[in-house]
């Protein structure tokens, strides 16, 4: 009987990628079934760590080969390496299904973060690096305006830095209009393979903080769904839409946010510890994805968000009633000021 993650990778709708640039990681992951993975400067240091006296080696190198660089220069040719020893296991995966899985997710530079520009030329620079890069770019104003014009310049992206629906909406919209663009101009996208992820834990740390802060009465348990719930709602609007890019599944917190989702076509990208987790466990994998969360924690979620709303126009309730006040004492004081000067004249 085939483990869980080979169970769905077998059954050849949901894709299994490894959040992890690690080659050892990552070659079990591909046993698995794994058919992509991600790399970052978090990741590569971890990869590196992992494999110290042969990158110490490499970096002494590259320090010689340029002499004037940056050690930030250094780190980032260090991430290619590591980015590319990891995409050039998953080629075979690229190879055999046509460029929509078999990728290596590239990070772009967060210190670009708010020059569009600096993160296109990053974007392409990285897709030219090797046929299978797909380039992460974040879900923020600027980065929607990087995506569009990525997309357009034959970059494969990866979404990132997205925790909700209406990001995860935004995100697909720009992918498309970059495609139409691409399109408009005559090139073939076939091979393209775009994705956008939602970091489901994520949001649900975010509901846990609000809950403590705001002092909240919602069961623990409802919690633990919020991520799950915001990612089965976007895939129903992506499927709706018919958006040419899968979701991705990331930022795992429990086994939920592989099981729940299976069935879809999506992408679910758990580090590699969670994916033991996973196998450990030995849940089946049947598909879930069109399976909705319980009402209740639906209702419970819908709660918070109702209450933060009536919060925050209590403050707004209170802040106009502070400026009336303001406003008043100051009429007051303005007509005791004209009435000295009148006695004065």
């Amino acid at each position: 009987m085939p483990s869980p993650l080979t169970a769905m990778s077998e059954q050849g709708v949901t894709a299994l990628w490894n959040d992890s640039a690690d080659p050892r990681e990552l070659s079990q992951s591909i046993e698995w079934g794994a058919v992509g993975a991600t790399c970052n400067p978090v990741i590569a240091l971890a990869a590196i760590n992992a494999d110290l006296d042969r990158w110490t080696r490499r970096i002494e190198a590259l320090s010689e080969k340029h002499p004037t660089a940056s050690e930030t220069d250094i780190g980032w040719l260090v991430v290619e390496e590591v980015s590319l020893e990891a995409a050039a296991l998953l080629r075979p995966a690229f190879d055999k299904h046509g460029g929509r899985n078999g990728r290596l997710s590239m990070q772009t530079n967060p210190r670009f973060h708010r020059d569009p520009d600096a993160l296109v030329a990053q974007a392409v620079h990285f897709s030219s690096l090797a046929p299978n890069i797909i380039v992460k770019i974040p879900a923020t104003t600027t980065g929607l305006v990087a995506i569009e014009e990525a997309v357009a310049r034959g970059v494969s992206v990866n979404v990132t830095v997205s925790f909700s629906v209406p990001q995860a909406l935004a995100s697909a919209e720009a992918i498309e209009r970059g495609l139409i663009r691409r399109e408009q101009d005559g090139h073939d996208i076939s091979t393209m393979g775009h994705v956008v992820t939602i970091m489901c834990g994520r949001l649900d740390d975010w509901l846990k903080d609000v809950v403590v802060r705001d002092q909240l009465d919602v069961d623990a348990e409802h919690l633990e769904w919020a991520g799950i719930a915001a990612f089965k709602r976007a895939y129903e609007i992506f499927q709706e839409r018919g958006f040419r890019a899968r979701l991705l599944s990331a930022a795992f917190r429990n086994t939920r946010q592989w099981s729940e989702l299976v069935g879809g076509d999506v992408v679910i990208s758990p580090p590699f510890a969670w994916q033991q987790r996973i196998q450990d466990a030995g849940e089946p994998a049947e598909d879930r994805i069109a399976v909705p969360v319980d009402a209740a924690t639906i209702e419970a979620l819908r709660t918070i968000q109702i209450k933060r709303e009536q919060q925050r126009l209590e403050y707004i309730q209170t802040k106009i009633t502070q400026h009336k006040k303001e406003a008043a004492s100051y009429g007051k004081k303005e007509k005791s000021l004209l009435s000295e000067l009148e006695e004065i004249n």
